[in-house]
């Protein structure tokens, strides 16, 4: 076996990669920007969603050596371990786990957090076929990963980047949450029919129009840019009515200072119905196996004062585009419910009521590459 050093050019869909004790961690946003956020979104950031190794290649095995940390709630079983995807020449031939790693513990109630230590482990996938390809290794989008060693039965060059790079911005949708694997997300799944490399800054939790990110999407190179927006805003309570409006003028003005003429588009919220006319904040439910569910805990009443729901965002964002537009040629607006709306959640209701599953990431996936990267689309 081959050991070949993990460099930047072997990695896509990293802002940067910080040494470790144990190796190298993929971040999807820059230093500058992790000192300004909190740790929700620190801990989303280091989750490598979209971030994947590519080599080429004649290996029949390749083997990787990482440290993964997965993230639990006190007194709840963890989430299942994550999923290595294996990518040969674009097709998906295996999937695969690895063992061992840290796990940080948090309590909801008090904010604590424990790390319990644990041992690196391997991802293995053998059988390949022994002809020159490209081999591509989608990291798992739940699990911060920290990359030891790269081992291969042959020797391994970069193949160049040659296609354009889609930079996107959301929320836990975006970032996965209840996709099957790493390259089964609605954005790796876009990304796929587009024909276009994504640097996913999806973050569970975190899309909260926050200056930080926007100066990171405005000086990451990029061919093509959107931003989808709406549910953290309100299941956190985070701002009202007023301030929403100069909030994203601010966040588009700050991406434009660096990128003036490229293509951007603004997604508003999917359907979440528990969201869509009642306020958050947001609460957790457990059932009596310890499942969670979400629910609104708002007052409807409050929302003509100026409390936030879906509906409200969706007019906002038209709202603010509507005045944009007109100025800028090359920003677009994409309805949310285009994606996912009312006849989807009857046939597909979200099992957190939060959350879309599995399903309905290729759903979304499949509409949004028919009306974003089809010939007509803002990224045709």
């Amino acid at each position: 076996m081959i050991t070949t050093e993990i460099t930047p050019e072997l990695v896509r869909g990293a802002l940067e990669l910080e040494p470790t004790a144990d190796g190298l961690r993929p971040h999807r946003l820059p230093g500058r920007a992790r000192a300004q956020a909190d740790g929700q979104l620190l801990m989303a950031e280091a989750q490598p969603s979209g971030v994947r190794l590519v080599l080429r290649t004649r290996a029949s095995v390749v083997e990787l050596d990482t440290l993964r940390t997965r993230v639990g709630y006190r007194g709840l079983p963890l989430r299942p371990d994550g999923v290595y995807d294996l990518h040969v020449d674009g097709r998906l031939v295996a999937r695969a786990g690895t063992s061992g790693g840290r796990v940080l513990r948090l309590d909801p109630t008090t904010g604590a957090a424990e790390t319990e230590p644990g041992p690196a482990g391997t991802v293995r996938f053998d059988g390949l076929p022994e002809h020159d390809k490209e081999v591509v290794v989608w990291l798992p989008h739940t699990e911060i990963t920290d990359l030891v060693a790269l081992r291969t039965d042959a020797p391994v060059t970069v193949p160049p980047a040659q296609r354009p790079v889609w930079l996107h911005h959301g929320s836990s949708i975006s970032h996965g949450s209840n996709a099957a694997s790493p390259s089964t997300t609605w954005p790796a799944l876009a990304a796929a029919a587009g024909g276009v490399e994504l640097v996913n800054l999806g973050f569970g939790g975190s899309a909260m129009i926050d200056p930080f990110v926007a100066r990171a999407l405005r000086d990451t190179p990029a061919d093509l840019i959107s931003i989808k927006i709406g549910i953290n805003l309100v299941n956190a309570d985070v701002m009202r009515r007023r301030a929403l409006g100069p909030a994203l003028h601010g966040f588009l003005d700050t991406i434009r200072e660096g990128r003036p003429t490229t293509p951007l588009l603004v997604v508003s919220p999917i359907l979440c119905p528990i969201h869509e006319d009642t306020p958050g904040p947001g609460a957790v439910d457990l059932d009596e196996h310890g499942a969670m569910s979400f629910r609104a805990t708002g007052d409807p009443a409050e929302v003509p004062a100026g409390r936030l729901t879906l509906r409200v965002i969706r007019e906002e964002i038209e709202r603010v585009l509507a005045q944009r537009i007109p100025d800028d040629p090359l920003l677009h607006h994409l309805d949310g419910l285009e994606l996912y709306g009312e006849a989807d959640a009857a046939e597909l209701p979200l099992p957190d009521r939060l959350h879309p599953d599995a399903a309905t990431h290729v759903r979304i996936a499949d509409r949004f590459a028919a009306r974003v990267f089809a010939p007509g689309g803002p990224f045709a």
